[in-house]
């Protein structure tokens, strides 16, 4: 069982009650107990990645050989509100999947992203908030 951040660390990510959030890169190695604790703050389940609808936010979950960075960021991109944002968790140092963090840096420039700070949230994902450009994308 991991040692999960609690709804503080959770809002200085972007979460907030009431929010629709749509998830990438589900695996069996996710750890549970973070998807849980985001689906209390914001009050629903996470929406997988076939969900159509506009969203509030996207959780990415990233690991070193997983598919194409910016291609993943880009798709998440298009599911975003004008006010919505992106949190990446990936791997922490030392642990299988590590990605380095100038690899989500220039990852993420590329999709046209800004990092807002990587926040410890579990004890094997880190996350960061990604935010894109300002102004209308849909």
């Amino acid at each position: 069982m991991s040692t999960t951040a609690g709804a503080a660390s959770l809002a200085k990510l972007g979460f907030a009650p009431g929010q629709i959030i749509q998830e990438f890169g589900y695996d069996d190695d996710v750890d549970d107990d973070l998807r849980f604790a985001i689906e209390d703050v914001v009050g629903s389940e996470l929406e997988d990645e076939d969900f159509n609808d506009g969203a509030d936010g996207v959780v990415v979950w990233y690991r070193d050989g997983d598919d194409d960075l910016v291609d993943l960021l880009v798709d998440a991109l298009t599911k975003l509100f004008d006010a919505g944002f992106v949190v990446l968790f990936t791997p922490k140092a030392g642990r299988p999947g590590h990605v380095q963090a100038s690899e989500v840096e220039e990852a993420a420039s590329t999709a046209g992203l800004t990092t807002g700070g990587q926040v410890n949230v579990a004890s094997e994902w880190a996350g960061a908030r990604l935010m894109p450009p300002k102004g209308p994308r849909r």
